[in-house]
């Protein structure tokens, strides 16, 4: 419990001090969790599986991810901000369920962009608030997500329902540009890919998870 106070302390802290990178006020509930790692839960247990987390932050998806995983899966993890890779690490040192998993997880500091994986991924979660972001790094992060992932494999991220249609109305000039770009960007992404949409009400604020499944044939 005390863990778990100072987990949400932190995330605070950086929510107010690296606004643009961190994207929310409080970590992602656990329902969110559960709708993120959804494909996951699901996969055949006895075949293993390559796991990538982009932006875990304090961890509560990754909570969900390192009960799901089996003795022979691989789980690497991107986070920029020094201060939740110590976090992260501290969990993979000290918490039971983490421990059980230490072996299978490696934790890379650097933007997703420039992670070189030695082979593409099963699942992709990322938590990365894209909202935020100028709209030429969206549709990098974006192009990276699909290059981290096999063809079959399943892409699964969060957005806050209703910020880009609504910032899309209040918003003029550049902001707007902006915005109207991510739009564009993450739409034609759904268009082409998208398998499913959840609605999260029980987040703070609640959200919408994307699940998008990497073609078989590049067209």
């Amino acid at each position: 419990m005390l863990s778990a106070l100072k987990n949400q302390a932190a995330f605070f802290r950086q929510f107010r001090q690296r606004f643009e990178t961190t994207g929310a006020i409080a970590p992602s509930s656990r329902f969110l969790a559960r709708s993120m790692t959804s494909f996951l839960a699901a996969r055949n247990p006895s075949t293993p599986v390559r796991m990538l987390e982009i932006g875990p932050g304090t961890g509560p998806v990754t909570e969900a991810i390192v009960k799901l995983l089996q003795p022979h899966d691989v789980f690497d993890l991107v986070e920029l901000n020094e201060e939740f890779v110590a976090i992260l690490r501290s969990r993979f040192e000290n918490e039971t369920e983490w421990q059980r998993v230490r072996a299978q997880a490696t934790i890379h500091q650097l933007p997703v962009q420039d992670f070189a994986a030695q082979e593409p991924y099963d699942f992709v979660i990322s938590g990365l608030p894209l909202n935020n972001f100028p709209a030429e790094l969206v549709t990098s992060i974006t192009d990276t997500y699909f290059r981290l992932l096999k063809p079959g494999g399943v892409l699964s991220y969060f957005e806050y329902m209703y910020v880009r249609p609504v910032r899309k109305i209040v918003t003029r000039g550049a902001e707007r540009i902006r915005i109207s770009s991510i739009d564009e960007t993450l739409q034609a992404h759904c268009d082409r890919c998208r398998i499913r949409r959840d609605n999260v009400w029980l987040n703070v604020p609640p959200a919408w998870v994307q699940h998008l499944r990497k073609p078989l044939e590049v067209r």
